[in-house]
């Protein structure tokens, strides 16, 4: 099937050349885009269906780095609104417990589904609960994602220290480190796709250096590589942690993964918030990634992460939303907004701009999940993930002096359209294949429950 999008008012591309077209028209095939061009349309395009760009700004579609999918049933919840990180997780853990497959399909399209409206056309995410070892719920938020239509990069999470063994969950959500390295192998050889434009990938992650063990962090690099499949986990999110990591292990978080062996170009982290300049010296050595989660740092009062002085290293930086539990809401645009702004309260007005910030959302998340010949850009060759931006909406009124930054400097809402792989999924600000309002009552049952328990 030929697609024709005409018309287009202003397109960011996102290319090597960071041009930005007005007047502009894309033409896909099947889900590739074959061509890219401004002025009157090349002869004999003959599209099967043809989208108007007028009145609209189109990006390629955003990356999301890093997620908590079933968090969304556990969003604005009173008894942590003030809580820390180590605080905030102890109390939750007794509520998460009770999580099954019916709870992580339908979280898991919540999410999705939030991301997609504010931008989102490629997410991960880390699945690192598993009660009373039921492995299935990985399964269930595959086929979330497969049913919604999203590009799907999620991670085979784990944790294996429960409180018995000094770690912070209860035993109910803790597997053995041999059981992790099984499950690890079957979701890899049952789900990762190693084909071009896959719309499922798997990376492995451990939660986090205080939730596992040595053994499990050396022997999940090994596997990885083995597989030749990314790795990823969280670190240097507070200073709590690195005081854990350097009374558990002798070595800060950043030195504890160079232990294990997780300093390689396959890696990359969530957070890096306590990041000294050895660190990133480090961490930029090895090319490693990092998913920066401004309004879960800023929410549960972690730090700001010196994305500035990352950005020009040999780093791959991504925005990620993170656990909707320390963030509250799945918007996209609003991370990309506000990674914006957090940067310059410490690092002044000139720390990030606009396109810089867009530029993670977009190829530096690519990059950050080792797709950047896939996604990323608006070039031919690559795979149709695209969003626009109704230039009319009430939130851009005044602000089209530059209007490929307007969603971020005027805090768009939602995307008036977004194709994933060729198929539209949002059409005029309506999602094409989901029923909201069911998903909505399913989501509220369930997390109503959850949280009663």
């Amino acid at each position: 099937m030929r697609t024709l999008i005409r018309d287009i008012a202003f397109l960011m591309t996102g290319n090597s050349h960071q041009e930005e077209l007005t007047d502009a028209y894309v033409v896909i095939d099947d889900n590739v885009i074959s061509s890219v061009g401004t002025g009157p349309l090349p002869p004999n395009i003959e599209p099967d269906r043809t989208y108007s760009g007028a009145h609209k700004l189109m990006m390629p579609g955003f990356v999301n780095t890093h997620h908590h999918l079933f968090q969304t049933l556990f969003r604005n919840v009173p008894q942590v609104e003030h809580a820390k990180l180590f605080d905030w997780l102890t109390f939750l853990y007794e509520h998460w417990k009770y999580i099954d497959e019916e709870a992580a399909y339908v979280s898991a399209q919540t999410g999705i589904c939030e991301m997609l409206k504010t931008g989102v056309t490629t997410t991960t995410d880390h699945l690192y609960l598993y009660p009373h070892g039921n492995n299935a719920l990985f399964d269930a938020e595959v086929r979330a994602a497969r049913d919604i239509g999203v590009r799907f990069h999620p991670t085979r999470g784990s944790m294996s220290l429960s409180k018995k063994n000094g770690g912070l969950p209860p035993d109910t959500v803790v597997q053995t480190d041999d059981e992790i390295l099984s499950e690890s192998e079957r979701v890899i050889h049952q789900y990762h796709d190693r084909s071009r434009y896959a719309m499922t990938r798997v990376a492995l992650a451990p939660c986090s250096p205080f939730s596992v063990t040595t053994r499990l962090m050396k022997d999940t690099a090994t596997l990885a590589n083995k597989e030749d499949v990314l790795l990823h986990t969280h670190l240097a999110e507070t200073q709590d942690e690195e005081a854990f990591c350097l009374e558990t292990f002798g070595a800060r978080p950043v030195d504890y993964m160079e232990q294990v062996g997780w300093l390689t170009p396959r890696t990359w982290f969530a957070h890096v918030v306590w990041a000294s300049e050895e660190d990133i010296r480090k961490l930029a050595k090895h090319e490693c990634g990092m998913a920066h989660c401004p309004a879960s740092n800023m929410r549960l009062g972690s730090g700001i992460a010196p994305v500035s002085a990352m950005k020009d290293t040999a780093m791959r930086i991504g925005i990620g939303v993170d656990g909707s539990a320390s963030n509250d809401t799945n918007s996209f645009i609003g991370e990309v907004r506000l990674a914006t702004l957090l940067q310059r309260v410490r690092y002044g007005a000139d720390a990030l701009t606009a396109r810089q910030a867009l530029g993670m959302a977009t190829m530096g998340g690519a990059r950050v999940l080792r797709m950047e010949s896939d996604v990323g850009s608006i070039e031919a060759g690559k795979a149709a993930d695209l969003i626009m931006w109704n230039l009319d909406a009430l939130e851009f009124a005044g602000g089209l002096h530059d209007p490929y930054t307007a969603p971020v400097m005027c805090d768009a809402k939602q995307v008036d359209f977004s194709m994933v792989n060729g198929q539209v999924l949002i059409e005029q600000g309506d999602f094409t294949k989901v029923d909201v309002p069911e998903l909505i009552a399913r989501q509220n049952g369930i997390a109503s429950a959850l949280m009663a328990r």
